[in-house]
């Protein structure tokens, strides 16, 4: 448990944008989360929030093709699901359409505090997570990397993984942190809360509140 459960809880949907133009006025603060399709990307929001259909998830990857935005009880603080990429079976063009909408807005979102990079632990590290992290470092943007499915490997080797993608991270000077992640046991639930409610500065609404 952390101070911050109920808040994550009452996220609810906003609106779905096919561009950076339709979404929520740009202000206060948000997080995006990005990842390959089949990362467990929809099930991690689901998990975060503790509801069930947040988040569309689908046998069918690649279903999330808009910039997803949902908000918090608190002011001007929401969460943002990009579209998945990898094993979408649609054109080409369409894929081309898609990375160039979200692009757009992880280079001119101002309101944009960091970005939640889902990975599967048994698949970290493929092309998609490299061009994350390379406009990562090339827009000095904090990145939180969480290895998904963590509850399908062993503690040793999901140790190991943690510390090879960590080891990534380093080399390639970006500014971020690793953790496990299930949405089938619950690991790393808190550490994930706790470090989206500093990046979205969440620690005066609690204070708020008791006062």
């Amino acid at each position: 448990m952390t101070p911050f459960d109920s808040i994550f809880r009452s996220a609810h949907f906003i609106k779905s944008a096919e561009k950076l133009s339709q979404c929520p006025v740009d202000q206060g603060l948000e997080v995006a989360f990005a990842g390959r399709s089949n990362a467990g990307k929809s099930t991690a929001l689901n998990t975060l929030t503790d509801q069930k259909k947040l988040a569309r998830t689908s046998k069918t990857p690649g279903r999330t093709q808009l910039i997803n935005c949902f908000g918090l009880n608190v002011e001007d603080r929401r969460l943002i699901d990009l579209p998945g990429y990898g094993f979408a079976k649609v054109p080409v063009a369409m894929k081309m359409k898609w990375q160039a909408h979200m692009q757009d807005y992880l280079m001119n979102r101002r309101s944009l505090a960091g970005v939640v990079l889902v990975m599967d632990i048994r698949h970290p590290l493929k092309e998609f997570d490299h061009m994350m992290l390379d406009w990562s470092k090339s827009n000095k943007m904090q990145v939180h990397v969480i290895l998904t499915k963590s509850d399908k490997l062993k503690r040793g080797p999901a140790k190991s993984t943690k510390l090879q993608v960590a080891k990534a991270l380093k080399d390639l000077e970006v500014i971020g942190t690793v953790q496990t992640f299930s949405g089938l046991n619950g690991d790393g639930i808190d550490e994930l809360r706790l470090k989206l409610s500093t990046w979205l500065s969440l620690d005066m609404f609690i204070e708020s509140e008791a006062e």
